[in-house]
């Protein structure tokens, strides 16, 4: 990646960039939902491999969160502030076993 690129993407140093980092993570604290729950199995097949290769756990909890995210939707509601205060929506699951493909 070209240095302006890193400049203009990296929210440690634009202002731009970190503001739409800190939406991003507000809408999905929301919902209880981390970055990497948004990736789609079915579109990418190395999202698909990496989930398959991952432990059960870690994959039962994605599919909890997305589908707890789809009810609070179709409710209209959000997530207790107490319950997104606790939230981590940019710790990753993924990126690890996505090096590894």
């Amino acid at each position: 990646m070209s240095k302006l690129m890193s400049l203009l993407l990296s929210p440690e140093k634009n202002p731009l960039a970190r503001m739409h980092k800190e939406s991003v993570s507000r809408r999905l604290k929301h919902y209880g939902l981390r970055f990497e729950d948004l990736y789609d199995q079915k579109e990418d097949l190395d999202i698909k491999e990496a989930l398959a290769r991952l432990p059960r756990e870690i994959v039962d909890a994605r599919n909890q969160r997305l589908k707890r995210a789809m009810d609070l939707s179709m409710k209209h509601e959000y997530l207790s502030d107490d319950l997104q205060a606790r939230q981590t929506p940019f710790r990753s699951y993924l990126r690890d076993m996505l090096a590894l493909l």
